[in-house]
């Protein structure tokens, strides 16, 4: 029996109930208990049965509250499945590389969670059981998600380069464009292929891709086809990519949104990932950005082998009692901080949005009094102390407007790097179905 036979006899009946899910994946022990099973070895961790059949249900539970047909199972179970191994794949190297979320950012994203659903932290839960879900595994699966975010930024944002005569060819191409202010709203279906394609797979990818297209253009649902056969980061999701700034448009795409009409499908794109259906949901105008500043030097201690928390924490403890009783701070920091970016400067980190620092960064910053030296605080990077030397509201000005430039060179990059690397670990990675 092959993998699709064998997954679609474990899984035709999941649609059902989630009960019906749970009964399906796992056996009997001698003793009555029931026993998970598993679906995938990957690397050296493997995905469960039980994982599995959760997460389609989670699915199929989305897509019929958004409307979306549900594709046919033989489709829609492999897609789920390769998601959880890529997930795992790159949970394993998050944890490899030494990347943790700490609870204190684990509970900011999750009070802006409740903020934005109108309860407080502490009726979040109760929120989420009213609609099925169970808080410890939404807690848990928020902060795969951050660390995920996090291993994105450090393996694939922070790698990408952005030249200044880059920074000048865009700022000049872009102003007198109209769409440069104005936010699209994009879906996508990808097919991917890898560097090391054949020209047979690459024309097996194209002749894929569009049968896609005709079908759509049939009528058939975009976001369907999508959850069904994308290959895309946001599959599962209808191919939703969300709103994109006109400056921030993937570079294959730039050339083409712009020009589309709203509800228009693309024709196929191809770019190194693959080759890529886009659809044009929405368009919108942008509004005048004004933003919080803040003025901020900070002095950085790290943990190592020989320096952990309790004494890293104690060395800054009594580091802020100098400065306190007299030392200069700037003096300091340029001896001692282990920031490079911001010791050269005295710890001066320049003005800056409190949006761009990580959640703890932030929060000393937006509650911290002005020059008021911080008590000691952990974030992922080490512990700090850190002093506000100002705040301001800044209109857009011809510095920020050179930053966002930078920031949508990167952006416009990012999509087809993560796709890459996504593709590129997948590929890297030992997988072995169980099913």
């Amino acid at each position: 029996m092959s993998f699709l036979s064998r997954i679609l006899l474990s899984l035709t009946l999941a649609v059902a109930t989630t009960a019906t899910v749970h009964a399906q994946t796992r056996e009997l022990s001698s003793s009555g208990q029931l026993l998970d099973g598993v679906a995938a070895v990957v690397n050296d961790g493997v995905v469960l049965k039980s994982e599995l059949q959760d997460e389609l249900t989670r699915i199929i539970d989305r897509l019929q509250q958004q409307g979306t047909p549900i594709p046919p199972m033989q489709q829609l179970a492999p897609q789920v499945l390769e998601r959880l191994i890529v997930q795992r794949i790159q949970l394993q190297r998050a944890d490899r590389v030494g990347l943790q979320v700490s609870d204190e950012t684990l509970n900011a994203a999750l009070a802006s969670v409740a903020e934005r659903n109108g309860v407080s932290l502490g009726e979040l839960p109760g929120l989420l059981a009213t609609e099925g879900v169970d808080y410890s595994s939404y807690r848990e699966n928020l902060r795969n998600q951050i660390v995920t975010d996090q291993l994105r930024q450090r393996d694939v944002l922070g790698r990408i380069n952005v030249s200044p005569k880059e920074i000048e060819e865009y700022m000049e191409r872009e102003q007198d464009r109209e769409f440069f202010s104005e936010e699209f709203q994009l879906s996508q279906i990808l097919v991917a292929t890898s560097t090391g394609s054949s020209p047979e797979e690459l024309a097996a990818a194209e002749a894929k891709i569009n049968r896609i297209l005709t079908r759509i253009r049939d009528g058939e649902s975009f976001a369907e086809l999508a959850v069904a056969n994308s290959d895309g980061q946001g599959a599962l999701e209808g191919g939703s990519l969300g709103w994109r700034k006109g400056s921030e448009l993937p570079t294959l795409f730039a050339g083409v949104v712009p020009g589309m009409q709203v509800d228009q499908v693309s024709d196929p794109i191809r770019s190194n990932s693959g080759f890529h259906l886009v659809r044009l949901d929405d368009r919108r105008g942008a509004q005048p950005i004004m933003e919080n500043q803040v003025r901020v030097r900070h002095i950085l201690i790290t943990t190592n082998e020989v320096l952990d928390d309790d004494s890293a924490k104690q060395k800054l403890t009594e580091i802020r009692e100098q400065i306190l009783e007299g030392d200069d701070f700037g003096a300091v920091a340029k001896v001692v901080s282990e920031d490079p970016g911001s010791a050269i400067e005295g710890g001066d980190m320049g003005w800056t949005s409190p949006r761009s620092f990580v959640p703890e960064f932030a929060a000393v910053c937006e509650e911290i009094p002005k020059n008021q030296i911080s008590e000691p605080f952990q974030t992922q990077f080490g512990w700090h102390i850190l002093e506000v030397l100002d705040r301001r509201i800044q209109d857009t000005t011809a510095e920020v407007q050179r930053a966002q430039a930078t920031q949508a060179i990167r952006n416009s990059k990012l999509g087809e790097e993560t796709e890459i690397w996504a593709r590129r670990l997948r590929d890297q990675a030992f997988v072995e179905y169980r099913m």
